[in-house]
């Protein structure tokens, strides 16, 4: 017993078997499909800090330093005219606002083959 028990304890090598597959060919295939949504929202608000007065046109009689309220004639009365008035004070001067979304969807296919 105590000789078996040495030889046991001496070891032994260990040895692999070899595999051997039992196929020839195959084919592997795969899809994968995914979704990308992105949402964006764009605010963008201008402010103005002081006030600001504009006057333009044609056949109209414009002082060298126009302020609202001043009385604007025509050059040549009963003529064709433009006029336009601007007067723009503190606050808010514009305001924008974008919403989008962007949607990608894709699809990958791939196949892989394979012989012994």
């Amino acid at each position: 017993m105590k000789y078996l028990l040495f030889l046991m304890l001496m070891g032994t090598t260990a040895q692999a078997a070899s595999v051997v597959p039992n196929f020839t060919s195959g084919t592997v295939t795969s899809e994968t499909t995914s979704r990308t949504e992105v949402t964006e929202i764009i605010n963008v608000v201008e402010y103005s800090n002081s006030t600001s007065y504009t006057v333009s046109g044609t056949n109209i009689n414009i002082p060298s330093n126009p302020v609202p309220g001043a009385n604007y004639t025509q050059i040549v009365p009963g003529q064709t005219f433009q006029f336009s008035e601007t007067l723009m004070t503190p606050g808010i001067a514009s305001e924008t606002y974008i919403e989008r979304t962007t949607v990608i969807d894709s699809t990958t296919n791939s196949i892989s083959v394979f012989t012994q």
